[in-house]
């Protein structure tokens, strides 16, 4: 079975009464619930992490690279500066899919560019709840194709 870790970034724990005209009305829970869900029917484990603090996230990614075989990751606002987060990602072995509810390239200026893209296999960004069951399959599929 494979071990998956869920990051989030700071604010998403405010989902549902948060901005919904942009980020929905499905609460973290909700969003974590479904993923969970699909996870089981693709033999998947997975654990969940959030956190407004950039530090604890950084701490979280390092380490999952004893504990998990990949990571998909929302740093939220930490995606368009933050290099220690970029640079966690890149220090350790394992895969990170990067994942955004809203589309970030339609957003305001300073949100269309992704430091922490960068240090990822891939991203998805503009599919709400979804594209984190996305980001899921993305990831499975990757390392399904590495064994």
């Amino acid at each position: 079975m494979l071990r998956v870790l869920v990051i989030n970034g700071p604010n998403l724990g405010r989902l549902g009464k948060r901005e919904p005209e942009i980020y929905g009305y499905l609460t973290l829970e909700e969003i974590n619930k479904e993923l969970s869900e699909l996870g089981k029917t693709l033999n998947v484990h997975i654990d969940f992490f959030q956190s407004n603090t950039e530090g604890f996230i950084i701490d979280e990614i390092i380490r999952a690279d004893e504990h998990y075989d990949g990571v998909i990751i929302n740093p939220a606002a930490y995606t368009h500066y933050s290099y220690a987060i970029s640079d966690a990602i890149k220090s350790i072995s394992l895969p990170f899919v990067e994942v955004h509810l809203s589309n970030i390239y339609v957003r305001e200026e300073f949100r269309s560019h992704s430091v922490t893209a960068a240090s990822c296999i891939g991203a998805i960004t503009g599919f709400g709840g979804f594209s984190y069951q996305a980001g899921l399959h993305c990831l499975v599929d990757h390392l399904k194709k590495k064994v």
